[in-house]
């Protein structure tokens, strides 16, 4: 490792430890992608260490078109699960654990199986199932959306704050899975609403991709991750409050924010 990679992992630990947002890391170093990857590894491993947690799954961010512009990048990036990021449907959340977040319909896939890079997309539906799903994007930046770099947003794991995952089924069809509208609900009020086609044409998509980057930097997707596979609409700010998310043909899925 790197002394630039450690001391960048070390600021993003201690503004996630103490809850006290930093300035951009490009605001002081120029990274390249595998560099910024690299201070995402090294993140993952104080924070497994210090919580004693394990690597559960992946989140697949810049999905779309208007996303991967923001970053000016061509493709998604991930960010890496622990367990403390995964919480069932109908849990609360208390606002003052997070720094700034952002709300994200996405559908989850539950892997039943390891999953390969030779893998087509019906092979990956095969050993996956599905599950409605809220991802809380959230970042250790001062105002950092959406003023961030690639570099930046990757460095501190990709903006990963939450995934909120509902009771898993079969997967639909890949003709179907292209297919699923979203609505979104904040306190019982309809606020958005969103498909499927939104993820890379079709989430599953997203996860072929996910399989093969992680192969490119030696990891694997095993069975038992959950894969968060990206957003369905631009991400809003998070407010106190119900939200619920209903998804056709998969399911719903609901969290709750206090002050």
């Amino acid at each position: 490792m790197t002394t630039t990679v450690e001391k960048i992992a070390t600021e993003l630990f201690n503004a996630f430890q103490l809850k006290t947002p930093i300035e951009f890391i490009q605001s002081h170093y120029s990274l390249d992608e595998k560099t910024a990857y690299a201070v995402q590894d090294a993140l993952i491993e104080k924070i497994r260490k210090n919580r004693n947690e394990e690597i559960v799954g992946y989140k697949i961010s810049m999905t779309s078109a208007e996303t991967q512009a923001i970053a000016n990048t061509h493709e998604p990036a991930y960010g890496t699960l622990l367990q403390s990021n995964v919480l069932k449907s109908d849990e609360t959340v208390s606002l003052s654990s997070l720094f700034t977040p952002l709300v994200e319909p996405e559908l989850m896939f539950i892997l039943t199986d390891d999953l390969s890079p030779e893998d087509t997309e019906n092979e990956i539906l095969r050993k996956s199932k599905l599950a409605a799903g809220i991802e809380i994007p959230d970042s250790r930046y001062i105002n950092w959306f959406p003023n961030f770099s690639l570099a930046d947003l990757l460095c501190d794991n990709t903006a990963t704050g939450l995934v909120i995952v509902s009771e898993s089924i079969l997967p639909p069809s890949l003709e179907e899975l292209a297919n699923v509208n979203m609505e979104l609900f904040h306190n019982g009020e309809k606020i958005s609403e969103g498909n499927s086609s939104a993820v890379l044409s079709n989430p599953v998509s997203a996860v072929a991709w996910l399989v093969k980057k992680l192969a490119s930097h030696n990891k694997q997707l095993k069975k038992g991750m959950v894969i968060s596979s990206g957003t369905f609409i631009s991400p809003l700010s998070v407010d106190a409050g119900i939200y619920e998310v209903i998804y056709s043909n998969i399911g719903k899925v609901k969290v709750s924010f206090t002050k």
